[in-house]
């Protein structure tokens, strides 16, 4: 899309850069309110339905602006300065991507809940293969990727934005029929209600009896099974001695008036299962921000990376070069060969030591994530250096539009080690977010993953407009210039990066270090090798 806006409405390299970023932190903010949908009334399958069919009218919209000449700019001639989208033209773009990030917001946060739920987890033979298919929905998201960088990618620069767009267009009209074809092989889970709301009750019956003094045994908080029913399918949270101020919910007073048989006004008197939910949350919020500059660091790829790889050589032979924007396609592919190895092979050698189904937590599965996301953006630096050096030798500096005699191979480490990087991070961050979450919030905790997403690409936005304010010097030079990269120094803002991901790095150590994991009871009610129907076992999410 950087290309489309800069080559076809000819809008300048850092608006066009922003454009996608805020595109991109909307459509991961916008799946808070499509967690809040399905969670509260409309269950998984009719939000993911409905929010197809919005995103479908974006994307339609998107492509008939990219077919008709009315809806762009003249296209430039020679070295005349080339005309800018009006504004009418621009309000269609933005249209059209509005469509699309309020169509994300309901597919993103339900289609990999929905497709977790069709695992029964209650069932001791199925209880590896949630973690597998994330790792799998993720393989099946960059696969598609895959095809978008090289085969879409092909056809826009080659044969034109309107076939390049239309084709995606049609193959998301298929994907929804298919979709909603399989209404009947679904599992289908009832919304319980919505969970802010029982956040919320939580907090405020916690806020007044805060001049309660705590008891000392905690089986004499309040639990009711039979209220907890619908949103405690897989088992009861536990009671856990952490933020113990929350507890006060749930500690019975005269003033409760609770009678045998009644439910209890929930402003009042919580659940200890409820008051576990937003405790829960709460211990989720620290980890799952760390998350955000890994975000940062990525969307770089979408905008200065692929400004990087339009001024290089990219010839494969005389007569084919790889175009600018198919250059992702290194990170998919390391993404998804990092995936197969992850499960094929790295699984099985740690799970010898540590003895986890899953080979290692998903805390470890991130923090490595993080650690190569660092040497990502460190090399990238080093590689612009390089870049510069010989535009610099052949004389390049001040002809931005001339192709610098260095091959493309040296962006490949950059592009690969962010592809490994997101394999371990990205997919651990889901898990985290999917397991660690009470279970009738998981659409709102992967939407929780989708914002982290949003901020990481809003911190982006802020950072490029930052540097480039900042960094601007009387004579027009600037670190991040809008007209000719071989002048910026774009190797100190992807250092900026580097250090910011560095502080970040100790920053999760010492949360990972003091976090707690969810403590749940699972009610087995399968025959064969397991428990009786009515047992109750302890289980540990780390499993």
């Amino acid at each position: 899309m950087i290309s489309y806006l800069t080559t076809q409405l000819h809008l300048p390299l850092t608006k066009a850069a922003n454009t996608l970023t805020n595109f991109g932190g909307t459509s991961s903010l916008t799946p808070l309110l499509g967690a809040f949908i399905a969670d509260s009334f409309a269950g998984r399958f009719w939000t993911i339905t409905f929010a197809s069919i919005i995103y479908q009218i974006g994307m339609t919209l998107l492509t008939i602006s990219a077919i008709l000449p009315a809806l762009r700019p003249p296209p430039c001639k020679g070295e005349e300065v080339c005309v800018v989208a009006n504004t009418a033209q621009l309000s269609i773009l933005y249209i059209a991507l509005l469509l699309g990030a309020l169509g994300s917001g309901g597919i993103r946060p339900c289609v990999v809940a929905f497709g977790a739920d069709q695992f029964d987890e209650s069932d001791p033979k199925q209880t590896t293969k949630t973690w597998k298919y994330f790792n799998w929905y993720y393989f099946c998201m960059g696969a598609a990727a895959l095809v978008a960088v090289t085969v879409l990618v092909y056809i826009q620069d080659n044969v034109g934005w309107g076939l390049g767009l239309g084709i995606p267009t049609v193959a998301m009209f298929l994907s929804v029929i298919t979709f909603v074809g399989g209404f009947k092989l679904y599992r289908h889970f009832d919304p319980s209600g919505s969970p802010f709301t029982r956040l919320i009750q939580v907090a405020v019956a916690a806020f007044r009896k805060r001049k309660l003094r705590m008891i000392s045994d905690p089986t004499l908080l309040y639990t009711n099974d039979e209220i907890d029913a619908p949103i405690s399918l897989d088992g009861i949270l536990t009671h856990t001695k952490h933020m113990s101020f929350l507890d006060k919910a749930a500690i019975v007073t005269e003033r409760d008036n609770l009678k045998p048989g009644q439910v209890p006004n929930p402003w009042r008197l919580s659940t200890v299962h409820r008051v576990e939910e937003l405790k829960s949350v709460i211990r989720m919020g620290p980890i799952g921000a760390s998350g955000i500059l890994l975000i940062t660091a990525y969307a770089q790829q979408g905008t200065f990376f692929l400004q990087q790889a339009k001024t290089m050589n990219r010839h494969l032979t005389k007569s084919f070069q790889i175009p600018a924007g198919s250059m992702s396609v290194f990170t998919t592919v390391a993404m998804l060969s990092t995936i197969v190895f992850y499960d094929r092979v790295f699984v099985k050698i740690a799970r010898k030591f540590t003895g986890l189904d899953r080979g290692i937590t998903f805390l470890h599965r991130m923090g490595i994530g993080f650690v190569i996301s660092i040497i990502a953006t460190l090399v990238a630096g080093f590689v612009e250096i390089k870049r510069k050096s010989v535009a610099i030798e052949h004389g390049l500096l001040d002809k931005p539009h001339t192709m610098v005699p260095i091959s493309f191979l040296w962006l490949i480490p950059q592009y690969s080690l962010h592809g490994v990087a997101e394999a371990f991070m990205s997919i651990g961050h889901m898990e985290f977010f999917y397991d660690q979450a009470p279970e009738s919030m998981r659409s709102t905790a992967t939407a929780l993953f989708w914002m982290a997403i949003s901020i990481g690409n809003y911190v982006s936005t802020l950072l490029v407009t930052v540097v480039h304010k900042f960094s601007a010097k009387p004579d027009g030079s600037n670190w991040l210039p809008d007209n000719n990269l071989n002048r910026g120094k774009l190797e100190y803002f992807y250092w900026v990066i580097t250090v910011l991901q560095a502080v970040n790095l100790v920053y999760y150590l010492w949360c990972a270090k003091i976090y707690t994991y969810k403590p749940v009871q699972v009610h087995h009610n399968k025959e064969d090798n397991s428990p009786g129907k009515n047992e109750l076992q302890l289980l540990s999410s780390k499993k």
